[in-house]
């Protein structure tokens, strides 16, 4: 690969294939002038579908924020396969706040991936985030260290329960 098709693919997998995220961050008009085709940009997706979801943890929800955004101008149902087969392997394990957040980004990609998906992995999905969901009200709230409630502009439990069951409802709004 040449350096100009590597700076081009760098500057893709930085905003995570959104142009208008790279026209807002004043790197579009160099990104355009690499001449990256439709094709490449595709292959590029697939590769970094592939490399987030190897990313993605129970400690934090860095990797499942990125295939959200990603899932903006890609739709691909490995995406939802993916974070739900994360899930159902690890995410039980996880504090209260990761099973929060990764729960909220898997509502997005489900949001936004409900066309292309078949009916089996939309409920596969929605029950996967559901389970997370009720996991977090129905068992003791747990923070591990540098999770705060207060980076979800949360003070307790019972608002962690509170948004948790505001997201149940949004789960029956997709299924509807």
């Amino acid at each position: 690969m040449n350096d100009q098709l590597e700076r081009a693919k760098a500057l893709f997998m930085e905003y995570c294939g959104s142009l208008p995220d790279m026209h807002r961050g004043g790197r579009y008009a160099e990104y355009k002038t690499y001449g990256v085709d439709i094709a490449t940009e595709k292959l590029w997706c697939k590769e970094m579908v592939e490399q987030l979801s190897g990313e993605l943890s129970i400690r934090d929800w860095e990797a499942v924020s990125s295939l959200s955004s990603v899932s903006k101008h890609y739709q691909d149902s490995r995406i939802v396969e993916n974070v739900i087969s994360f899930a159902a392997r690890n995410m039980m394990s996880a504090d209260s706040v990761v099973r929060l957040m990764f729960a909220e980004h898997l509502l997005d990609i489900i949001r936004l991936h409900k066309k292309e998906i078949s009916q089996e992995l939309l409920l596969r999905a929605c029950k996967s985030a559901a389970e997370l969901l009720e996991a977090i009200i129905a068992q003791p709230l747990i923070v591990d260290p540098g999770h705060e409630l207060a980076q979800l502009k949360l003070k307790d439990k019972r608002g962690l329960n509170q948004r948790a069951k505001q997201d149940m409802e949004s789960i029956e709004e997709i299924l509807n």
